[in-house]
């Protein structure tokens, strides 16, 4: 029976009924993404039965798919044996993604129910810095050795590999676990069964060290088309293996970090709805606050050009111009730097290169806006203020240019995100940098 045949009407008159077999049955071919889905759909009460129902395996497959706030309150409702069964079932990667999210004391009572060996592997995989590859491996892989011939090595995959996280590759390592290369599944089953490891060998393989930040191994396995990297220490110890799945979720969620931060939003870590109003305000409060002093900076401007702008009114009609056009041109820039610099096709080392290339951009938008800017100019006010317009649009659209391009360079030669340098904050310093440039060109200009 398919997932689109069974309805949930269906579904729930198994489990009113208490027919736990026929419910197993039915849900036997569901994938994991659309169990988690059905226990969404039930009342908390239900969702337990029906969690119980499930075979061990595709429990724990299912659970990995709920979010760490219908988790928890999944775990709230199981007994303690019922929750130790389930963190054992589950892969070692997906137990210490759990563990992370957790508030402390309910992280603390699960460390409790976990066997020592579960305790061990979810210590290890605690102990590294939270964005590292060493946080989202898996010591879950298949591993042989140089000397043994390929028959062995696929009795061995039989064997063993119906646990494992993923069997497309397979590593070979030394005596002492020394990562010696990584094997295709295909290339075993396609080579002579008496041949040895070692004659399938050519030692071009590539890894991931623990430390690395997983964002580094995001760029890996997107270059080298990988579904599995190795993970391994400083001396090429084969620790355990990140898998694509798990990096896909990692360049989600750096992805909504940086569309967050562009927009001046505290990364939000939690769906919309499972955040509290508290959450939604304190996210967006900080980076507001500070752009409104940094505004004070655009009235003291202004105050410091009144004689100016009195003396000839007209120059107030292009303030809301020069203000939104500076700070475009700023954004544009820096969310083409941000970009660049996330997916390594702009290097840090290569800073000379994009300012005089950003520059030479700068300046070739800035004449074409400023000939459409000293048009309207003209329109209002002769040729002195069409002067003082087209003038201004080509030093500042230069310089907010380069503004958007240099703070995602400075914020990423600090260790911040270059994300931050999008956004309110580009276009708040270049309201200050446009105004301040156009009062003083028409100060000169006009000799006011």
């Amino acid at each position: 029976m398919t997932p689109t045949s069974l309805v949930k009407p269906e579904i729930q008159a198994f489990i009113d009924a208490r027919q736990w077999g026929k419910l197993r049955e039915a849900l036997e071919d569901w994938p994991p993404p659309e169990l988690a889905d059905l226990l969404l759909s039930v009342e908390l009460h239900d969702r337990v039965l029906l969690f119980r129902a499930l075979r061990r395996e595709m429990a724990a497959e299912a659970f990995s798919h709920l979010d760490p706030g219908d988790q928890e309150e999944l775990l709230a409702a199981l007994t303690d044996q019922e929750t130790r069964s389930l963190l054992h079932d589950i892969a070692p990667d997906d137990r210490t993604e759990l563990l992370e999210e957790l508030p402390g004391q309910v992280t603390r009572r699960l460390l409790n129910l976990l066997s020592p060996e579960d305790l061990a592997e979810a210590r290890q995989l605690l102990g590294y810095p939270e964005e590292s590859v060493g946080r989202l491996m898996t010591p879950d892989y298949l591993a042989v050795h140089p000397e043994w011939s390929v028959e062995e090595s696929i009795a061995h995959i039989r064997q063993w590999g119906q646990d494992r996280e993923t069997v497309n590759r397979v590593y070979v390592v030394d005596v002492n676990w020394k990562l010696l290369d990584d094997l295709t599944l295909r290339k075993l089953i396609l080579a002579d069964p008496e041949a040895r490891i070692t004659d399938l060998m050519d030692e071009s393989f590539v890894s991931v060290a623990a430390s690395d930040d997983r964002e580094d191994a995001v760029r890996i396995i997107q270059r080298y088309d990988q579904v599995a990297l190795p993970v391994v220490d400083s001396g090429g110890i084969l620790l355990g293996i990140v898998t694509v799945d798990d990096l896909l979720d990692v360049a989600e969620e750096e992805a909504t970090e940086d569309f967050h931060q562009i927009s001046a939003v505290a990364p939000l870590r939690m769906g919309y709805w499972e955040a509290t109003l508290w959450t939604l305000y304190r996210t967006r409060i900080g980076w507001l606050a500070i752009l409104v002093f940094v505004n004070l900076i655009s009235a003291e401007v202004m105050a410091a050009f009144e004689d100016t702008l009195t003396a000839m009114v007209t120059l107030a009609f292009f303030i809301p111009m020069v203000i939104a056009t500076g700070g475009n041109a700023g954004t544009q820039s820096a969310t083409i730097l941000i970009r660049a610099l996330s997916t390594e096709d702009v290097l840090m080392k290569e800073w000379w290169r994009v300012f005089l290339r950003e520059a030479l951009v700068g300046i070739t938008i800035g004449v074409t806006i400023g000939i459409l800017g000293g048009s309207l100019g003209l329109f209002r006010g002769g040729w002195d203020l069409a002067a003082v317009v087209m003038l201004t649009m080509v030093v500042m659209l230069l310089i907010t240019n380069l503004l958007g391009m240099t703070l995602p360079f400075l914020f990423a030669r600090f260790g911040g995100d270059p994300a931050v340098a999008s956004g309110p904050l580009v276009t708040t310093i270049a309201d200050v940098v446009g105004l301040l440039i156009y009062f003083s060109i028409a100060a000169w200009i006009l000799g006011i």
